[in-house]
């Protein structure tokens, strides 16, 4: 029988934990449901025994031994899912928690001059990864940031901070990123994901731009 292990961050090498409740605690949301044509399955001659899961991006990979049968793959391929929706489940941090991190990110890099009126996941955000209204303060994370690394969310978070800020993509802003040690590698990590034909484009591009309106969502 095959044996199950998830890879990619440190706690998916645990014990699968019961299945969440109906309500989650404070401060953590639970993951959308699963889109299956998301799932890419791998087979391996060289797995004789083991099924391992993990997230590249926002579709998950699923390693399964090559002589597994269809109807093994399915079974293995959902509890596996199931899995690391459990796991993710009590790590992807609710609107409240997100309004927590913008405000510990505004005083360790900002300064403390952006003040988020509103920090919250929205699941209709698919061309972009973030995006904010500055004449609101508010801001706006596309739910395919759950999951990511938590130096990717914070990156896309202090993106839009700094968007309350300065709404173009001209050098000021730049200049406000450049205090966050891990821009570059974020920006590196979300590459790979648009690379992988996941979303159109990362946030902002390093170039002079024309200057929205402030009233205008940025992103």
């Amino acid at each position: 029988m095959a044996t199950p292990s998830t890879r990619g961050r440190p706690d998916q090498n645990q014990q699968p934990r019961p299945a969440p409740s109906q309500h989650p605690p404070a401060g953590v949301v639970s993951p959308e449901p699963h889109d299956r044509s998301r799932v890419e399955v791998r087979r391996s001659a060289r797995r004789s025994r083991t099924v391992s899961a993990y997230r590249e991006g926002d579709r998950t990979v699923v390693l399964i031994p090559a002589r597994m049968s269809h109807a093994e793959e399915q079974r293995w391929v959902a509890q596996m899912l199931e899995k690391l929706a459990v796991q993710e489940s009590r790590r992807i941090p609710g609107d409240e928690a997100l309004m927590a991190r913008a405000r510990e990110l505004s005083a360790a890099y900002l300064d403390d001059r952006a003040h988020p009126s509103q920090v919250r996941w929205v699941t209709n955000q698919n061309s972009r990864w973030g995006s904010c209204t500055p004449s609101e303060g508010t801001i706006r994370l596309s739910h395919r940031l759950q999951g990511m690394p938590e130096y990717v969310l914070d990156y896309v978070l202090l993106h839009e901070l700094a968007h309350l800020l300065v709404p173009d993509h001209g050098p000021a802003f730049w200049a406000l990123l450049e205090a966050y040690p891990r821009t570059e590698r974020a920006r590196g990590y979300l590459e790979g994901v648009v690379s992988a034909g996941r979303l159109p484009h990362i946030p902002g591009a390093r170039h002079a731009d024309p200057g929205p309106d402030p009233a205008a969502s940025c992103g």
